[in-house]
């Protein structure tokens, strides 16, 4: 694994405390793979044999049942995704697969186990990323219950606009499908409410979003940081 790559990894918040020895031991068998756009890397109900971290591309984490299909989130750099399935050896509760082109560490699930075990600072370090896990399930689960299909997508629009530099003009992140997805609604959902926000100053041609009348939209869409605010 290249060192560019474990300085990549050393840097995220869940491994930066931890001492040297363990990070290395941690670093021992783990590798750095490549994969194309759309590679199913995890499948759910299997057995966490790695923690992932993506230090290139995108991995859409996504869930099935009964023949239906919803994508959950979105997992970019740099980050690791399902950190629980691997601290308690379960099963894996939702897929995974490459959006696009990306670059993965895989850390074997039992080193980081063995880890966690003997390392205090990485076991607190853990502690808070499940519960930065778990508030954002919190939020999603206020976002879907308490707000329309219309406002949802006010509120993501301005959130992806301010992560990506603020300015009046930025492409949507995720193709249509997929959004729609994530906000619980419905293609179909999605194309009403992308039609409804044209009255509150947006305009959308194809992945490219204009922002026409800023104080307009934020009315609308009444942004609360105890939903909106990924840091809180």
């Amino acid at each position: 694994m290249r060192q560019e790559d474990q300085h990549e990894v050393r840097q995220l918040p869940l491994f930066s405390g931890m001492t040297q020895e363990n990070f290395s031991r941690l670093m021992r068998a783990a590798y750095v793979q490549t994969f194309p756009p759309q590679v199913e890397l995890l499948r759910e109900g299997d057995r966490s044999d790695f923690l992932h971290v993506v230090i290139e591309g995108s991995v859409e984490l996504f869930a099935t049942w009964n023949g239906r299909e919803t994508t959950m989130s979105v997992a970019r750099p740099v980050s690791t995704f399902i950190l629980a399935a691997t601290i308690q050896d379960a099963p894996w509760l939702m897929s995974g697969r490459t959006l696009e082109k990306s670059r993965i560490v895989l850390l074997p699930s039992e080193d980081v186990r063995k880890v966690f075990a003997i390392d205090n600072v990485f076991a607190r370090a853990v502690v808070s990323e499940l519960a930065r896990c778990y508030r954002g399930v919190l939020k999603d689960a206020k976002n879907l219950k308490l707000r329309s299909s219309t406002e949802r997508l006010a509120n993501y629009l301005l959130r992806w606009q301010k992560a990506h530099g603020g300015g009046a003009r930025f492409e949507l992140g995720l193709e249509k499908r997929r959004l729609a997805a994530r906000l619980g609604m419905t293609p179909e959902n999605l194309s009403r409410a992308i039609r409804a926000l044209r009255e509150e100053g947006v305009s959308v041609n194809g992945m490219t979003v204009e922002i026409t009348d800023q104080a307009r939209l934020s009315a609308f869409a009444r942004p609360t940081p105890l939903i909106d605010d990924p840091n809180l």
